[in-house]
């Protein structure tokens, strides 16, 4: 099986892994923490800045695979606070439209880079 990488230009990528690898007709796209592009660092901010920031993320990786976020079959959203589920889903909410991706929320320990949450998603082209 082939498999088509991509990365968004400019994106700082902090590992030794693939922004999005497209294998058959699914995209799988590496989890996006509320990193700048421009700087490499983490966002200041609350939970929904970071969540806009990880959504604004994926976006510019949907982009460098021309997929829009319609074709999003599935969403992985870690946290390290679960106490912040309500205001992620509210910034989700307003990225996603219906029918919704299914989705599964994870609390975790930590993050790369000290992020409070980090986004992964899976597309159908």
């Amino acid at each position: 099986m082939t498999k088509k990488t991509f990365t968004p230009k400019g994106t700082v990528v902090v590992g030794p892994y693939s922004p999005a690898v497209e294998a058959g007709n699914l995209i799988y796209f590496s989890g996006q923490i509320p990193i700048d592009s421009t700087t490499g660092k983490i966002i200041e901010g609350d939970i929904e800045a970071q969540t806009v920031q990880c959504l604004k993320n994926i976006s510019a990786v949907l982009e460098a695979a021309d997929i829009t976020p319609d074709k999003i079959v599935k969403s992985t959203v870690y946290l390290t606070d679960m106490s912040d589920y309500a205001l992620v889903n509210e910034v989700y909410g307003e990225y996603f439209k219906p029918p919704y991706p299914a989705r599964t929320a994870i609390a975790v320990v930590s993050l790369p880079l000290g992020s409070k949450v980090e986004i992964e998603v899976i597309a159908k082209r």
